[in-house]
């Protein structure tokens, strides 16, 4: 039997107890952090497998938790509990880097069962980079914006997975260069070229939350735009 070890942060005793049962039961190791400063020491404290993430904890939202893990490029699997009626936490929770969600008051058979697939997926084992909504699979060589995929050509996929890695850099043409032109196929303009076709694309996917910003002058940097006001 897998012996996963999952990180709880569920400020509701009644709830914690249930939970951190239920998943004992199948044999997994249950730490349980009753606020976001529990949570920050458990997952500094070890290695985890998954995180079941309440967002309303006495000292903060979940989200902001959730939000650290992704900025660190951390690849832990995220299931948030959520409220019945509180739609905009799961889309907010889930552009965030959340895996899935499961909504109060909500079924243990359920939750087990969702961490079982969760675990299961091969994504959250392969090399990924997380930015927001945005998710790259280095192996399977993928990008995906809130869960929809966006087609890119080799070149395409890896200036894309540069900036990535550098979120919110300003990534000068040379660096990039650098970076891609190993066999010399690579120039200032097919750079410029390259770019423009994944804006294109990231429109043609109905992209809101993510961008490629031009530096004039200097280069690229790739944003997250959820947080901005129109």
């Amino acid at each position: 039997m897998v012996r996963y070890r999952v990180l709880l942060v569920e400020d509701d005793p009644v709830i914690a107890k249930s939970v951190k049962l239920n998943l004992e039961l199948e044999g997994w190791e249950c730490v349980h952090a009753a606020n976001l400063a529990e949570a920050k020491v458990a997952e500094a404290g070890g290695p985890l497998s998954l995180v079941i993430l309440d967002l309303g904890l006495p000292d903060g939202s979940g989200l902001s938790f959730l939000k650290e893990l992704r900025e660190k490029n951390s690849r832990l699997p995220v299931i948030i509990l959520t409220a019945q009626t509180d739609e905009a936490s799961v889309v907010t929770g889930l552009e965030s880097g959340a895996n899935d969600y499961v909504k109060k008051p909500f079924s243990l058979k359920e939750l087990v069962a969702r961490v079982r697939v969760v675990m299961r997926e091969p994504a959250l084992r392969e090399n990924q980079v997380r930015f927001g909504p945005l998710l790259i699979l280095k192996e399977s060589r993928t990008a995906t914006v809130a869960g929809v995929q966006i087609e890119l050509n080799r070149r395409e996929f890896e200036i894309l997975t540069y900036l990535a890695d550098h979120a919110g850099q300003v990534v000068t043409r040379e660096r990039l260069l650098d970076a891609l032109n190993a066999d010399g196929e690579v120039t200032d303009r097919t750079i410029d070229s390259h770019i423009s076709h994944i804006r294109a694309r990231f429109k043609k996917a109905d992209v809101q939350h993510v961008a490629i910003t031009s530096v004039y002058g200097v280069g690229y940097r790739l944003e997250d735009k959820s947080d901005v006001v129109p």
